[in-house]
């Protein structure tokens, strides 16, 4: 460290014990830079532009440094949130990201796609005083970033190699906070991936304009450092049997193979050309390059595009069919916004570029041409009733009331399921009707006992940040079962 930087230091330090909580809470909360949106609508560049120095270190000074961190709560894999945003007000970046690191597996990832708003930042004390809470999702995006662009990445301690080879099924967040916890306490950890890309969820499901696939990579390539085997084209339950694993060695098997399997309406014309699910769709675009003038499996660019859904995977495919050239495109939702499960950061700027939302809205009926491809949709107008089990108020059809709307592309986002093969394939499992694995909820393990699933596979469908608390939940169980 040189003297101005020394000096830099000390200054950040004075004004951090200067600074009363009255002054605290009276700063502003940090604006995430952006991307114009008349300009990203029409590319793939990342929108968010990261926290400056400047920005990370004013939104920092915000923190209380509560004596009890009600934020740490609402954390699913348990970061010191006051301890890393501490760092970066006293300008010790590097040292935030390692903090990250000490329970994250991905904080460039969570960073930037984790509903922070419903979870850490849910339980900022800032609320209490009707203030906007910290911003710890950007902060976390920025010290894993500056460590990124720094040159001086950072691995986590490992514990000696124990020699005990463990496989996980699926690469996808729940696998890779699995794995990385389980290398760090010495275990030898191949990851086994059915596509031709590591990544899961994270390359397939998430557009490059919410989370770059380098992003992904570069966590991928810190795993890898730390010693985790990755094995991609590997379809367990097909390719390779829980039998064969455990002829291998395999002495614990940790199931985080997602849910890819894509759920329908069953509503007439649903066969039509043009309809599909929005799994097929940004799986297509995001990692087979559908997109690309010169692609070997193009995907259609309709004019008049309207994706079913309120979720955030809602908002991803309707944002890229915005990018694919769509003229119109279209939410149909069949609550209000109020409603919508999807990020209200993933809503605004779907509205800023353009995204026309049809609320209380639902169709019953796609209409096609006589090539079999879709031409309109009839919408039923729905309204609000009482609450369903979730507390949301439950749509229900204002009688005689729909109206026809010109489409030529449709894209389903109303839900996924567990693949079945993985769940089939393995003898005494058990599994419940939705097709989810039952695990014991404290261990995330399952009737078999060398094995544990987490993720999508148990949940049936959540966030990245609680597939990855289930990952670590379970490298937790199992090394202690294990150790018996």
């Amino acid at each position: 460290m040189n003297h101005s930087e020394e000096r830099a230091q000390a200054w950040r330090l004075a004004l951090r014990e200067a600074l009363k909580a009255k002054e605290r809470s009276a700063i502003p909360r940090v604006r995430m830079p952006e991307l114009a949106p008349d300009y990203r609508s029409h590319n793939k560049e990342e929108v968010n532009l990261g926290l400056s120095v400047e920005q990370a270190t004013k939104e920092a000074q915000r923190c209380l440094d509560c004596a009890h961190p009600s934020c740490m709560d609402g954390c699913p894999v348990g970061i010191h949130i006051p301890k890393f945003i501490k760092q970066i007000e006293k300008g010790d970046y590097l040292s935030a990201a390692k903090t990250l690191k000490a329970t994250s597996a991905l904080p460039a990832v969570c960073g930037r796609v984790c509903p922070q708003e419903k979870q850490c930042e849910a339980r900022c004390i800032h609320l209490k005083m009707k203030k906007e809470a910290v911003a710890i999702g950007y902060l976390e995006r920025f010290a894993a970033d500056y460590e990124r662009e720094s040159g001086n990445i950072s691995l986590p301690d490992i514990a000696p190699s124990n020699g005990t080879k463990i496989a996980v099924v699926g690469s996808g967040p729940a696998g890779l906070s699995f794995a990385g916890e389980m290398a760090k306490r010495g275990y030898r950890v191949t990851v086994f991936e059915a596509l031709h890309e590591i990544g899961g969820v994270l390359k397939y499901g998430i557009p490059e304009f919410r989370l770059p696939n380098s992003i992904v990579d570069i966590e991928i390539d810190n795993l890898r450092a730390i010693g985790v085997e990755f094995i991609n084209n590997c379809i367990v339950g097909k390719t390779i049997t829980i039998d064969d694993l455990k002829e291998d060695g395999y002495k614990g098997i940790f199931v985080g193979s997602g849910a890819g399997l894509p759920r329908f309406m069953n509503i007439k014309g649903e066969n039509l050309v043009g309809v599909m699910s929005a799994n097929e769709y940004l799986t297509r675009v995001n990692l087979m390059d559908a997109a690309a003038d010169d692609s070997d499996t193009p995907v259609l660019r309709g004019k008049n595009v309207a994706i079913i859904g309120g979720g955030n995977t809602a908002m991803d495919s309707v944002r890229t069919a915005k990018r694919l050239g769509a003229e119109r495109a279209m939410i149909v939702y069949r609550r209000s916004e109020e409603e919508m499960p999807a990020r209200l950061e993933e809503v605004k700027h779907a509205k800023e570029e353009g995204i026309e939302f049809m609320t209380l809205r639902n169709p019953v009926e796609y209409r096609g041409n006589e090539s079999g491809r879709v031409t309109q949709m009839l919408l039923q107008v729905m309204v609000l009733g009482e609450p369903d089990r979730s507390g949301r108020r439950s749509p229900v059809p204002l009688e005689g009331k729909t109206e026809w709307i010109d489409v030529d592309e449709v894209i389903v986002s109303v839900g996924v399921s567990p693949n079945p093969l993985v769940p089939q394939s393995i003898q005494g499992l058990e599994v419940s009707k939705w097709g989810t694995v039952v695990v014991h909820q404290e261990t995330m393990q399952s009737a078999v006992p060398m094995i544990f699933a987490g993720g999508d596979i148990v949940r049936g469908g959540a966030t990245v940040i609680l597939a990855m608390g289930d990952g670590r939940k379970a490298a937790r169980a199992m090394d202690e079962w294990l150790c018996e």
